[in-house]
C-alpha cells in the first residue's frame, strides 16, 4: 500500500479498522475526513467501506427476536452457577495465618447489623460481573447470527419462491456481505473486469459504466450455482452494493423484470435472450428498478 502522511495506518488491517470506526461514528472530524479521502482514492477501500455499510444495514433491518423470560432465566442460571461458593478474599487471612489487624477485623464484625450474613454484606466480583452483563443482548445476538446463517432457507420460506437459482443468488449476496471482500476482481474499468471473468469461466456479461447515473462498477466475482460457475458484477450506489448475476442462455426468451424481493432485500429477474439476469441489493425497490432500467438501456 502506498505510504500516506495523513496520520492514518498504512497497513491493510489498520486502515480496515479505521473504516469500521468511521462507519460506527467513532472518529473525530479530521480523522473521518482523512479516511474518506483514502476511500475515495482507493477502489479496494471503497469496496470494503460499502461492504461494511451494507452488512450493518442488513443486520439493522432484521426483525428483533422475541426472547422469552424462561429462556433468559435459564441463561441467568448458568451465569449464577457457582457464585454461591465463597471466593478467596484478600481481606481475610488464610487458615493458620495470624491476622495483622485483629482489632480492625473485630471492629468490622461488631458493626455488622444483626441477622446479616457476610454473603449479604459483600458482593463477590463474579456476581458483580454477571449482574453488569446484558444477557438479553447476548440472546439477541445469538438469534441474529442464526438468522444470518440461514441464508437461502430464510429467503425461500419468506418469499415462497421455488426457484433454487433465486435462492442461491440471495445466499451468494448475503455471503459476500459477510466475507472479507465482496469482490474477486476490484476494478471500475469494464475492460479489466470482463477479461478477468472470461479468462476464468469462459464467459463475461455486459458491464456498462453507469457511474454518471449513480451506479458505479466496482468489480466482479465468480459465483458457483448448481455446480456451475457464474459471472457476477458488483455495482455500488451510495452506501449500497448491487450483485448482478448473469446466467448465459442459448436462444433464450426475452422477459420483462420480475419482482422477487423478500427478506429485507430487493431482487429483480429479467432476460435479454443472451443472459438471464438476477439483481439483488438491500436498496429500496424503486432504486433497484432504476438501476435495472439503466442497465437494460445501456446493453441494448
Amino acid at each position: 500500500m502506498t505510504s500516506h502522511d495523513d496520520g492514518l495506518p498504512n497497513d491493510p488491517e489498520g486502515i480496515r479498522l479505521m473504516i469500521h470506526a468511521l462507519v460506527d461514528g467513532e472518529l473525530d472530524a479530521a480523522a473521518a475526513l482523512a479516511v474518506e479521502r483514502r476511500i475515495a482514492a482507493d477502489p479496494r477501500l471503497a469496496a470494503e467501506h460499502a461492504r461494511i455499510v451494507a452488512l450493518r444495514g442488513a443486520v439493522s433491518r432484521l426483525p428483533r427476536p422475541e426472547v422469552s423470560d424462561a429462556f433468559l432465566a435459564r441463561i441467568a442460571a448458568i451465569g449464577f452457577a457457582g457464585t454461591d461458593q465463597q471466593e478467596p478474599d484478600a481481606a481475610q487471612p488464610q487458615r493458620g495465618t495470624p491476622s495483622k489487624l485483629p482489632g480492625l477485623i473485630a471492629g468490622a464484625g461488631q458493626r455488622r447489623e444483626a441477622g446479616t450474613r457476610p454473603s449479604q454484606a459483600r458482593t463477590s466480583p463474579r456476581a458483580r460481573r454477571f449482574r453488569s452483563f446484558d444477557w438479553r443482548a447476548m440472546a439477541a445476538s445469538i438469534m441474529i447470527s442464526a438468522v444470518l446463517a440461514s441464508g437461502a432457507t430464510q429467503w425461500v420460506m419468506q418469499s415462497g419462491v421455488d426457484d433454487g437459482f433465486a435462492a442461491a443468488v440471495a445466499s451468494g449476496h448475503r455471503r459476500s456481505l459477510l466475507a472479507a471482500s465482496p469482490l474477486d476482481i476490484v476494478s471500475s474499468d469494464r475492460h479489466t473486469v470482463k477479461p478477468w471473468l472470461d479468462a476464468r469461466i469462459g464467459v463475461s456479461p455486459p458491464a456498462p459504466d453507469l457511474a454518471q447515473d449513480g451506479f458505479a462498477l466496482i468489480g466482479g466475482r465468480v459465483e458457483v450455482i448448481a455446480g456451475r460457475p457464474m459471472p457476477a458484477l458488483v455495482y455500488r450506489h451510495r452506501e449500497h452494493l448491487i450483485t448482478l448475476v448473469a446466467e448465459p442462455q442459448q436462444g433464450g426468451k426475452v422477459t420483462q423484470p420480475d419482482d422477487l424481493s423478500s427478506g429485507g432485500f430487493s431482487m429483480v429477474h429479467w432476460s435479454d435472450g443472451a443472459f438471464s439476469y438476477w439483481a439483488i441489493s438491500d436498496m429500496e425497490r424503486p432504486e433497484l428498478d432504476d438501476f435495472v432500467a439503466r442497465f437494460r438501456k445501456a446493453v441494448v
